[in-house]
């Protein structure tokens, strides 16, 4: 479940020696992929099939007392990396902060709550909890999630709690900006979002939830911010969605239905649905394979599907190589002009930790 994803990062590698109460701890994420498609040969990027690129990820966590943190998360990404970079030009390296912010939090044996305030990842959908390479089984990502799409995976500033009781986890965030169209703090046109969520797990292995978010999302240098438009503050966009995780044994599964609604004056109201279901089967202590099945359905235009599968191998505790390959369909791509072939290895360090009183 999400909340359990959030306290992983909360408090892990925090208590190096018994009854510590305070400590710093880093962890990083770092991937290095080589892909093969021929988007990246189509205009304006007019390259090579073949290419490759960097992503990495840091894990700041400073518990300051038995109750309170700071924990962070900073991401560098190599341009190309990921599909939308494809077809952009140029080369380089970008950095974008996607969480800091400061938490209290007390747990007790059947009941827990966290409260955060800072920048934020959306407590829109369940994917966040899985966005690390060391997590995800597969080399891309659902098609609502990513940094150019429904669910931005930049954060947000606001405030968030998240609580369980037994079987129940519920989240609740209140933010500067919608998940559709993350705003820097520093930035115009920020406008009061809301998200929240809650789970159920049925049995252990199998939880059900569901998740919202409703607020402004258009800014006025927003690409398909219109002239005559009214103003963003009247223009909310409103998303709802369903999600489910199974695992036993060997198997783990994902699945998220979710819809979306932007609404404009200047052009009819934009809508859009979509969904995906991931598998993952365990081989061997070190072989997986992974799969999964996604699509888009926008109102206005034909939508698309993706299917990608991928081969996992553990060298060492510390490491994974995946071999990945990703069909696209839709209009704008055909034959398998869309498809991509990846080769990435991802390699985790706990690069510092020390522990307190």
């Amino acid at each position: 479940m999400r909340f359990l994803g959030t306290a992983t990062l909360l408090c892990a590698g925090l208590v190096q020696a018994q009854e510590a109460t305070s400590g710093f701890d880093l962890r990083t994420t770092i991937t290095a992929s080589s892909f093969y498609s021929h988007e990246l040969t189509a205009g304006p990027r007019d390259g090579s099939p073949l290419s490759g690129g960097f992503d990495a990820a840091v894990y700041p966590t400073w518990k300051l007392s038995q109750n309170w943190a700071i924990t962070g998360t900073v991401q560098l990404r190599s341009r190309p990396y990921v599909e939308p970079s494809f077809s952009t030009q140029g080369y380089g390296v970008k950095g974008d902060l996607l969480n800091l912010n400061l938490s209290y939090a007390r747990f007790w044996s059947k009941r827990s709550l966290v409260v955060r305030v800072g920048e934020l990842p959306s407590a829109f959908g369940t994917f966040y909890a899985r966005y690390d390479a060391a997590d995800n089984p597969l080399t891309g990502v659902p098609p609502s999630y990513g940094y150019y799409a429904p669910v931005s995976m930049k954060g947000v500033a606001g405030a968030e709690l998240d609580a369980t009781s037994g079987k129940v986890d519920l989240r609740a965030q209140f933010a500067n900006s919608s998940p559709a169209n993350p705003r820097s703090v520093f930035a115009r046109d920020q406008y009061a979002n809301w998200a929240a969520g809650a789970g159920y797990t049925i049995r252990q292995g199998l939880r059900v939830g569901a998740s919202a978010y409703y607020g402004p999302y258009l800014d006025r240098k927003y690409p398909y911010f219109f002239p005559g438009e009214a103003n963003p503050h009247d223009l909310p966009a409103a998303a709802f969605g369903f999600d489910a995780q199974w695992a036993r044994g060997h198997w783990n599964a994902w699945g998220e239905w979710q819809r979306f609604r932007y609404d404009y004056r200047a052009i009819p109201v934009f809508t859009e649905h979509t969904g995906y279901a991931e598998l993952r089967r365990v081989l061997t202590p070190r072989w997986y394979l992974a799969a999964r099945a996604g699509y888009m359905r926008p109102h206005a235009f034909p939508g698309s599907q993706v299917y990608e599968v991928a081969a996992g191998f553990r060298p060492n505790r510390r490491q994974i190589l995946k071999f990945g390959y990703q069909i696209q369909q839709e209009p704008a791509y055909r034959g398998t002009l869309g498809n991509t072939a990846v080769i990435q290895l991802v390699t985790s360090l706990d690069a510092l930790s020390f522990a307190g009183k």
